[in-house]
């Protein structure tokens, strides 16, 4: 196992969080655990806000590492990550197109198709569509038991289940608020979620964790969020085989994406142990009840040691 790189250089670090998604106040707690942590490090921080005159308190800042504490669009799909790029400030996680890639789900399975990962079928509706069409359409292709997911959403934002069939059109309506929507058969089955922390050239899977919630619920905004309202079981009760090949697949999606430094893999496991991977989130969140600093953990890393890690790679990085 390769050396934990805790940085004994006290940096200065801006933290960016907040912004105009749907997840911006998600985002401002994984910021404030983030700050917390790095500022007991003895690292110098500055949380600053992503709004139109953030560029401009980075450059005043000019730190030695951003840290995107950001969740969502524009935070999560390459467009912060190019505004870095462009400012020539080193950065945590995925680079603009490793960000762009994930966000989009639509293109990411392409991607894990490509690399003969388990996805299911999907059909693809865009704003100005004819919903009623499309409806039809998807009843035919997947049947009338579906879920829909807003495109370049996270946290599950916009997401509709119809666990039992329903009125798809209807549905469609709600979804499309958020923009283009990728309707999936509703599949019955287990949650699990997978970790990759990556070092350089070398990958660490975390356990499998089992997501679970009360009967009939399931993992939306507010059972992420909410203290209780969820139980995380890690590492998951399965057969070892079944965890390795999870482990597996979520370190090919994160390599096959072009991900760097972080990534979290969502899975549906069914009874049958039939894999599907879900997609796969490129700056899984930082809060006291996120799942990403919980497998972290798992393998040695405390929340202190896993931001200094990901900031000592980011410097490491912007040194080369």
């Amino acid at each position: 196992m390769s050396q934990q790189h805790d940085s004994n250089t006290a940096l200065t670090i801006a933290i960016l969080a907040g912004g105009s998604s749907a997840e911006a106040q998600v985002s401002r707690n994984s910021a404030a655990q983030i700050e917390q942590a790095l500022a007991e490090s003895g690292h110098t921080t500055h949380v600053i806000e992503l709004d139109a005159t953030c560029a401009q308190a980075l450059l005043a800042v000019q730190p030695d590492v951003v840290f995107p504490a950001l969740h969502g669009p524009p935070g999560e799909d390459g467009t912060v990550q190019g505004m870095l790029e462009m400012l020539r400030l080193p950065y945590v996680g995925s680079d603009v197109r490793g960000s762009a890639l994930a966000m989009d789900k639509a293109i990411a399975k392409s991607v894990f198709v490509r690399q003969g990962l388990p996805v299911s079928g999907d059909y693809l509706v865009h704003p100005g569509d004819d919903l009623s069409v499309a409806a039809e359409a998807i009843q035919a292709q997947l049947g009338a038991r579906v879920a829909l997911k807003p495109l370049n959403q996270g946290s599950a934002i916009g997401v509709q289940l119809l666990r039992n069939g329903g009125d798809i059109a209807a549905a469609l309506e709600t979804a499309i608020k958020f923009g283009s929507c990728l309707v999936e058969p509703y599949i019955e089955g287990r949650e699990m979620t997978v970790g990759v922390l990556q070092l350089g050239s070398e990958c660490l899977t975390h356990p499998v964790i089992e997501i679970r919630t009360p009967k009939d619920e399931w993992y939306d905004y507010e059972h992420r969020y909410t203290a209780g309202q969820s139980e995380h079981v890690i590492p998951a009760p399965i057969a070892a085989a079944l965890s390795d090949r999870l482990q597996a697949i979520a370190e090919t999606a994160h390599q096959a994406l072009g991900l760097r430094d972080l990534s979290r893999a969502d899975f549906i496991v069914t009874d049958e142990d039939e894999i599907y991977l879900l997609e796969v989130n490129a700056l899984p969140g930082m809060t006291p009840v996120s799942l990403y600093p919980e497998g972290a953990a798992a393998i040695g890393y405390s929340f202190q040691q896993l931001v200094n890690t990901l900031v000592a790679e980011a410097h490491l990085r912007g040194l080369n």
